[in-house]
């Protein structure tokens, strides 16, 4: 997997339980919470997309649903 270094500023307070939360979860570093944290935010986005998608209502599914190809014989 190809890494890219950044480099962020954050509060006091974030920094501390970023430094709490790896050593209480056992992370081998800083980089792997906060890449945790990215994940999480991206699995929420992608949940909201999801979420958002299946709302649409396509009239046409309707029409398919029912053409009778469950009475069918394979």
């Amino acid at each position: 997997m190809h890494v890219e270094k950044i480099s962020i500023s954050l509060p006091q307070s974030l920094v501390k339980f970023i430094e709490n939360y790896q050593v209480a979860s056992g992370y081998k570093s800083r980089s792997q919470v906060i890449s945790e944290a990215v994940e999480l935010l991206r699995s929420r986005e992608l949940e909201e997309a999801y979420r958002d998608a299946s709302r649409e209502v396509d009239s046409d599914w309707d029409v398919t649903v029912a053409d009778g190809l469950t009475d069918e014989a394979w």
